[in-house]
């Protein structure tokens, strides 16, 4: 056996073994949804930052900066201060609200919050959830398809039940225990791949004998002006905005055993997150030159140039492979995995909690007496990991294309709603209900097109609604 294929292997032993293991940990919802609220704040930090960046990172991104180069800058500044303003603004007042309203949940808070007696906030922001985040494990199912199609030669179908059955199992053995020590584990791979491997393929292009270091990319606005320019970086920066209203990300904030200890994870979390972007940019920027000059090779045919890689999110299994020794690549190759994994288990957690404790312990009492709500929830993550891989298989978009659209309608939906129930008084219930409608909205129905990315007109358009309806219908709910 190759060191590759046992080095992934034992990654998969460990993995599985966490979930064997937190599966006897887990007797409860609130341990099914938040750990039981006890677990410290190395195992959050590394969990969120894991959590948050998916296949998208670990393949999405170096893609991108593959085709668009210097471009995607403006992503990791977007995305870079979007963590740090969640850290400092949303963190500690998040756990703060979920102590003193008992929420489990997301739309829990928001109902707990606003006195949402008839139930419309709960219901909606379930929905909103679920549909967005089908759609983002979907895109991490096709990611494991690409990687394990590099990296073990099997079919990209192939690739994708097997990072489904993966996921889907050890998310239903420990819940949120399980995932957040598979995400820690995961993100000590993932950054060691995200620093190690760009620093490798530096060092080989400079061993090169001579090489043009000129690029169609070296542009930060892509040979663009005026407007046009505008746009792009705004574009880029957007990215930021999403972190606000990721629902898998704010359960970690929820789920640190003290309050506290959230100076201690953001410190860690921020170290995490500058040179893992960085780290995934230079993948793509190093890629284009040994690209160029022949230094790559891919099921024993030499890459001679850009164009002669037609899936741009290969670039990264592709590298590990080729510039790293079998054992490491193995481990680094395993890290692309792990980004996907713990992006996926996470989302079909939160999805599956707001479905069962939200929505079916709310709503459907006679199901709620009938079977143990944790039963529920295993047996919801499973049809919705299916669904999740049904539309991964259907779907012909590239990851990036495909956590963009979900990434944005999260952060619009939930983002301005969520900031300013936390910091403003005046927010009212209406105005929530308006923020996620419109997000959500507008995200759909992508008004602007190529003139303004939907990430950002979105959330404007958004904070705009729940500013002025909470204005025109206030209510007495405390604040």
């Amino acid at each position: 056996m190759d060191p590759v294929t046992l080095g992934f292997i034992l990654y998969l032993m460990l993995i599985l073994g966490v979930g064997f293991y937190t599966a006897h940990l887990t007797k409860s919802m609130k341990d099914f949804a938040l750990g039981g609220q006890r677990l410290g704040p190395w195992v959050i930090a590394f969990s969120e930052r894991a959590s948050g960046e998916s296949a998208w990172l670990i393949l999405g991104l170096p893609g991108a900066a593959l085709v668009a180069g210097l471009l995607e800058l403006w992503t990791v500044v977007g995305c870079v201060s979007g963590i740090i303003f969640s850290w400092f603004f949303i963190a500690k007042r998040l756990r703060e609200a979920t102590e003193e309203h008992e929420a489990l949940t997301l739309p829990e808070l928001f109902a707990k919050r606003f006195g949402d007696e008839r139930g419309t906030l709960r219901i909606l922001a379930s929905l909103i959830i679920t549909f967005f985040f089908t759609f983002y494990v979907a895109a991490q199912f096709s990611g494991a398809g690409k990687v394990l199609n590099v990296t073990f030669g099997i079919t990209h179908m192939q690739g994708m039940l097997i990072g489904a059955v993966i996921i889907v199992f050890y998310t239903l053995m420990g819940g949120f225990l399980a995932v957040a020590w598979t995400d820690m584990v995961q993100g000590i791979i993932m950054i060691g791949t995200l620093v190690i491997l760009p620093v490798v393929a530096f060092i080989e292009i400079n061993a090169l004998p001579s090489i043009d270091f000129h690029f169609d990319g070296d542009s930060l606005f892509a040979g663009k002006a005026g407007m046009a320019a505008l746009a792009a970086a705004i574009g880029g920066l957007s990215w930021g905005l999403g972190y606000m209203g990721q629902p898998h990300l704010l359960t970690r904030f929820m789920a640190i055993n003290k309050t506290e200890n959230i100076m201690i994870s953001r410190r860690i979390a921020i170290s995490w997150a500058v040179p893992a972007f960085f780290g995934s940019m230079f993948i793509g920027l190093t890629g284009y030159f040994l690209l160029q000059a022949g230094s790559l090779s891919f099921e024993g045919q030499q890459l001679a140039a850009v164009t002669s890689l037609s899936d741009p999110e290969k670039l990264m299994p592709i590298m590990a492979q080729n510039l790293l020794h079998p054992w490491i690549a193995g481990v680094f190759i395993s890290g692309a995995i792990a980004a996907m994994m713990s992006t996926a288990d996470s989302q079909l957690l939160v999805s599956t909690t707001v479905l069962t404790e939200d929505l079916i312990g709310n709503y459907f009492q006679n199901l709620k007496n009938r079977f143990d709500l944790l039963s529920v929830g295993r047996i919801l993550t499973i049809i919705i990991g299916i669904l999740a891989f049904y539309l991964a298989w259907q779907s012909t978009d590239l990851v990036f294309e495909t956590v963009s659209y979900a990434w944005g309608g999260l952060g619009a939906s939930f983002g301005p709603a969520l900031l300013l129930t936390l910091w403003w008084k005046r927010i009212s219930r209406v105005g929530v209900i308006a923020g996620m409608v419109t997000g959500t909205l507008f995200t759909v129905i992508d008004l602007f097109g190529d003139w303004v990315s939907v990430r950002f007109s979105a959330f404007i358009i958004a904070a705009i609604a729940v500013y002025l309806f909470s204005l025109l219908k206030p209510d007495n709910s405390k604040a």
